[in-house]
C-alpha cells in the first residue's frame, strides 16, 4: 500500500474520515499522486474530492472479491455481500434498521436490496412504501424484485400474500419458501443484499444460516436487559454457525426531547456496548429514539432522509459494515461470482 500521508490528498481525506468520526477508514484507501483508490462506493468522498482537487485527482474502486461463505444457484444474481440482520426478540427495530442500513449504503452509491425474511411479520413493503405491489415474472420462473423510489430492490413475502391474511406456516414450509425466495428473484447486480431475518434463534433461523450465501451479520438490541439477553443467543447462534458477525447495534438508545434537547435513556444506557464488549464484537452504533424514523418507516418516504437529524448516524453504520466487508474479502475471497444473464 502507498504511503497514505505524504499528499495534500492524503491528508484531506485523513480530515474526512476523522470528522466522519471513522479514522480507520483512510488506512484502507489508496493515494499514489492524482490516483486515489477507494476501497468501496462512497460517492460523498468522491465529490469532496473532485471538488477539492478538480481536474487533479482521478478516482478508482479497488474492489475486493465476494464475501459469501459459499457459492449459489441463482443465475439471475451477481452479489457481492449478504448482510444478516438480526435480533433475539421481536420490537427492538431490526426492520427499521435494515432499510435504513439500506438507504444509507445505497446514498454511498452502492447497488442495494433488501430480502424480507420475517415471514410472518413482513413489513419492508411499508417501509419503502411498496405495499399493494407484487413481482412481475422473468421467463415464467423467477420474479423481478420491486424497486423503491430511492432505488433500493426488494422481495418479500408481503408482496405475495394478502396483507390482512396471516401466513399460517409451519416450520419447515416457511424456510422453503424463503429460501425459494431468495432462488428465484432475479436481483441482478448487487453490491449489498440485507436479509431482514425474523426475530428470535428458531428452525427458520437456522436454515436460512444454513441455506444462504451469507457473509456476516448485524445483531440489533435495544438497551434493556430483557432485550440484550436475547439478542445474546442470536450472537451465540452466529458463533456457532461460524458466521462473523460486523457486531451489535443499540437501537432507541436514548431520547432526545425536541422542545428542550434533553436526553433520556428511555431502555437503559449501554447495554449494547456491554454486549458488544463481552463478545468482542464492535458496537456499531448507538441510534436514537426519534419520532421522525416512526414517520419515515411509517409513511415509506425517504426524500429528506440525508437531511434528517438520524442520518449521519445510520451513514456511519453503513459505513463500518462496508468497511468490515472489505477487509473480510480481502482476508478470506469467496469464489468468483457468478455471471448473470441479461434480463431484457
Amino acid at each position: 500500500m502507498f504511503n497514505l500521508f505524504k499528499s495534500k490528498k492524503a491528508e484531506f481525506i485523513k480530515a474526512f474520515c476523522a470528522d466522519l468520526g471513522l479514522p480507520e477508514l483512510a488506512k484502507a484507501i489508496e493515494v499514489d499522486g492524482d490516483q486515489v483508490k477507494l476501497p468501496f462506493k462512497f460517492d460523498e468522498l468522491e465529490t469532496a474530492l473532485k471538488d477539492k482537487f478538480a481536474a487533479d485527482v482521478h478516482i478508482s474502486y479497488q474492489y475486493a472479491l465476494a464475501s459469501l461463505n459459499r457459492g449459489y444457484q441463482n443465475p439471475r444474481a451477481q452479489i457481492s455481500h449478504i448482510i444478516a440482520i438480526a435480533s433475539g426478540k421481536g420490537g427492538v427495530g431490526k426492520s427499521t434498521v435494515s432499510v435504513n442500513l439500506a438507504r444509507s449504503l445505497n446514498r454511498l452509491g452502492a447497488k442495494v436490496a433488501i430480502l424480507d425474511a420475517d415471514i410472518y411479520g413482513p413489513s419492508i413493503p411499508l417501509m419503502l412504501a411498496l405495499q399493494g405491489q407484487q413481482p412481475t415474472a422473468v421467463d415464467d420462473k423467477y420474479m423481478q424484485p420491486l424497486v423503491s423510489a430511492d432505488g433500493i430492490k426488494s422481495n418479500s413475502i408481503g408482496f405475495l400474500v394478502e396483507p390482512e391474511k396471516a401466513a399460517i406456516w409451519r416450520g419447515p414450509m416457511a424456510s422453503k419458501a424463503l429460501t425459494q425466495l431468495f432462488n428465484e428473484t432475479a436481483w441482478g447486480e448487487i453490491d449489498y443484499l440485507i436479509v431482514d431475518l425474523p426475530p428470535g434463534t428458531g428452525d427458520i433461523q437456522l436454515t436460512l444460516m444454513q441455506s444462504l450465501p451469507l457473509s456476516t451479520a448485524v445483531v440489533v438490541t435495544t438497551p434493556q436487559n430483557i432485550a440484550t439477553a436475547d439478542a445474546e443467543k442470536a450472537l451465540a447462534m452466529f458463533n456457532q454457525l461460524k458466521l462473523t458477525s460486523a457486531g451489535v447495534v443499540e437501537n432507541m438508545s436514548q431520547y432526545i426531547c425536541q422542545q428542550c434537547g434533553h436526553h433520556a435513556a428511555i431502555f437503559g444506557a449501554d447495554g449494547g456496548q456491554n454486549l458488544a464488549k463481552k463478545h468482542k464484537v464492535p458496537l456499531l452504533a448507538q441510534l436514537p429514539l426519534d419520532i421522525n424514523i416512526r414517520k419515515t418507516m411509517d409513511n415509506g418516504d425517504a426524500s429528506g432522509f440525508n437531511s434528517a437529524d438520524f442520518y449521519p448516524a445510520f451513514r456511519q453504520l453503513a459505513l463500518k459494515v462496508a468497511l468490515h466487508l472489505y477487509h473480510q474479502a480481502r482476508q478470506q475471497p469467496s469464489e468468483k461470482k457468478i455471471s448473470i444473464q441479461q434480463i431484457d
